[in-house]
């Protein structure tokens, strides 16, 4: 299958445009031996075959600064890579030319066939000289709005004419000539024998990246031997590429005047002067992450209602049906209540996203980070660590990975090490079905519902833990690097509903197929644990409940759940519980409770599948909720409530600090190359949840 690279630089359009193309035939995943997010479809041609479309990290250039823009680079310098492009779809936001040209003509540079596609069309009063930057660029131009939608059909019939038809093929075809000087040429000789002429721009690039690039990696050694030995002048030689080719395109883009009526468009500047403001604009950033987190709560009530009693009424249903056998109690107790664990939470976190992306299309989120720089510095770190933050309310796994665009180690180091304690989605079903036994569903000042409060304070909490750690590891962490933040402010447009909708189906999905496999796995390896232990104990908690119930006077069903819950207690899992509880009994917590904090390690979510199957297991065949169930427990005495304000409080904090990921472990070892840093971030996150859990049941009990 050919390849097409949609290729630009960041806020382009780039990946709305990817939605448009490839529609829902897409398919996400890393790149090979690395973290960072790949995203590939496919785009049916006019005579019906098909191509890949790659959609590329966004680049600014050919000279990188991020682990990101490298991946890029990697793939354009080495024609074996599977990604290699047949066609590079070069997109530009109309109104930043004088920005966005440099990375295009570099890859012209290097003889890629090029459709420029100029973007954002609409945001432009007059109609730009299309001609004088074909003229220029020696290829097809495109005037596109992936947000409207306008002449993308158009842009589907030139792509079907580079593969079908030989002759248009042509006109993309401009390798671009870069005047390299008579001693430029002999080193690079020096270093590679015979180079060919249509090679040597990309092989003075391999001189200029021979530290990292994957495709000298067989012969990586040998190769900066040479290109030591030639007296290549890395810098200088970067210097005065980059001043030539501005000399070339700022004449055209100076005549071609696009994009002057949006930068002085008076709203624009004064609602930047007000959202960017140093006291106005963190008020109303506090108050747009309000509003998501009331919503959150607010809107997703029903829908979870609904779903959780479906599961409720389906388990019921099955218990009355099904034949008693152990393959039924998987069924009902394992499989069908680690699913209800996991879709249960799919409203909250589908709404998560949905408010999330619709702030990235807008623009706002940028001027976020540029806001949040100058406080950002104050504590160990740089407007870019906001991205990691903000991102780490979805998931702290691509929120580590987003570092990898701060260039200065100690703030990236610092970001990844303090990114995991904001709240992400994961911890949601903890705080969902612990916050209804900390405060009743009521309304504050008639406008805000408390529990949605709450669920803000979880999130305030756990960004006054960022700070305050990223101040103690900016005084640990020894750095030398000056900080600095470059960042272009994409312009203010209404978000791409389309693109909306599907990187919130995406993001909802990807928690499903990941969550989910994680938890359904759990829920039956715990079923398994809490239905069998050692057989003569067993066999004892099942006496002494039957004696229990003939003493107590118990009806059938009483006596059946009196069974199965001693019989919990005396099972594998209950026995670990049990080994647990003097270390986590000062917390406010039981035994049953310890076996969730220790399978929620494999994801925090996982709480909730494992109570919901050991209260289906220890209730039997009983109706209710997962948190009616929960409501009804005792403690040891019988009488109070096992989940009593002061349990569900330091249970709240204890998830909002600890760090119960593996994966987000892994992830930190691999950006950190040492498992020193992921051991550090464990040990002091769950110094932090056990003395602030502790702290709380001390002072509500």
């Amino acid at each position: 299958m050919k390849n097409i690279a949609l290729v630009g630089n960041p806020n382009s359009g780039k990946s709305t445009l990817f939605n448009q193309l490839t529609g829902l035939r897409q398919k996400v995943s890393n790149f090979p031996g690395v973290t960072v997010e790949k995203k590939t479809g496919s785009l049916t041609l006019s005579n019906g075959e098909k191509v890949k479309i790659i959609d590329l990290p966004g680049t600014y250039s050919l000279f990188p600064n991020s682990g990101e823009e490298k991946i890029v680079v990697d793939i354009l310098v080495n024609s074996k890579d599977t990604l290699y492009p047949d066609l590079i779809i070069y997109v530009a936001d109309i109104t930043q030319l004088e920005r966005h040209l440099l990375f295009a003509i570099q890859l012209q540079q290097l003889g890629f066939p090029m459709l420029f596609v100029a973007n954002m069309s609409d945001l432009i009063s007059e109609k730009m000289d299309k001609a004088l930057l074909e003229n220029f660029l020696k290829v097809p131009v495109i005037l596109i709005s992936s947000r409207t939608k306008d002449n993308t059909e158009e842009l589907k019939k030139w792509i079907s004419a580079f593969f079908n038809d030989t002759e248009k093929q042509k006109t993309f075809i401009y390798h671009r000539p870069y005047p390299f000087s008579v001693k430029e040429k002999e080193i690079i000789s020096q270093v590679f024998e015979n180079p060919e002429e249509k090679h040597l721009y990309s092989h003075k690039l391999i001189m200029h990246h021979v530290d990292w690039l994957c495709t000298v990696e067989e012969n990586r050694s040998t190769l900066q031997k040479k290109v030591k030995d030639s007296g290549f002048h890395n810098m200088d030689s970067q210097v005065n590429e980059i001043m030539f080719l501005y000399d070339q395109f700022l004449p055209v883009v100076k005549k071609l005047d696009v994009g002057e009526k949006q930068k002085n468009d008076t709203p624009v500047s004064r609602m930047d002067a007000i959202l960017t403001h140093k006291w106005i604009g963190p008020v109303i950033f506090f108050g747009i992450m309000l509003f998501v987190f009331q919503s959150i709560y607010a809107w997703a009530t029903y829908p979870m209602d609904w779903i959780e009693t479906g599961f409720s009424v389906l388990s019921e249903w099955f218990a009355v049906r099904l034949p008693e056998h152990f393959l039924s109690e998987l069924f009902i107790h394992g499989i069908l209540a680690g699913l209800g664990g996991v879709l249960v939470f799919v409203p909250q976190i589908a709404l998560l996203f949905l408010l999330i992306t619709m702030l990235e299309e807008s623009g706002y989120m940028s001027r976020a980070v540029y806001m949040f720089d100058n406080i950002m510095q104050k504590f160990g770190m740089n407007g870019r660590s906001i991205v990691s933050l903000i991102s780490s309310g979805a998931c702290a796994i691509p929120a580590i990975m987003a570092t990898r665009t701060i260039q200065n180690q100690k703030e990236r180091l610092i970001t990844i090490m303090v990114s995991p304690l904001i709240s992400c989605s994961a911890r949601l079903p903890v705080y969902a079905i612990l916050v209804g036994f900390v405060v009743p569903d009521v309304r504050v000042w008639g406008i805000f519902n408390a529990p949605g409060l709450v669920f803000m304070g979880l999130y305030v909490l756990g960004i006054v833990a960022v700070l305050v750690s990223a101040m103690v590891f900016s005084k640990i962490i020894k750095g030398k690097e000056s900080s600095f933040l470059m960042l272009e402010l994409p312009t203010y447009k209404k978000p791409n509903w389309g693109n909306v909708w599907v990187t919130t189906k995406e993001k909802v999905m990807s928690f499903i197929r990941e969550a989910g496999k994680i938890i359904l796995i759990i829920s039956i390896i715990l079923w398994a644990m809490s239905s069998y232990g050692p057989s003569d104990k067993m066999a004892n908690a099942k006496k002494e409940a039957t004696e229990m119930a003939v003493i107590q006077n118990l009806g059938d069903e009483e006596t059946k759940i009196l069974i199965s819950q001693k019989q919990l207690e005396n099972s594998w899992a209950g026995m670990i519980g049990k080994f647990l509880e003097p270390a986590i009994e000062p917390l406010g917590y039981d035994w049953k409770i310890g076996i969730a904090l220790i399978t929620s390690f494999a994801a925090r979510e996982v709480f909730v599948g494992t109570m919901a199957t050991i209260y289906s297991i220890a209730q039997d065949d009983e109706g209710g909720t997962l948190r009616e169930k929960m409501k009804n427990e005792k403690k040891r005495d019988g009488i109070r409530p096992m989940y009593d304000v002061a349990t569900a409080l330091s249970l709240l904090v204890f998830y909002v600090f600890a760090l119960q990921c593996m994966s987000t472990l892994a992830v930190t070892k691999k950006e950190t190359g040492s498992w020193k840093w992921p051991v550090i971030q464990f040990l002091f996150m769950g110094f932090l949840a056990y003395a602030g859990a502790w702290g709380v049941y001390s002072l509500f009990s």
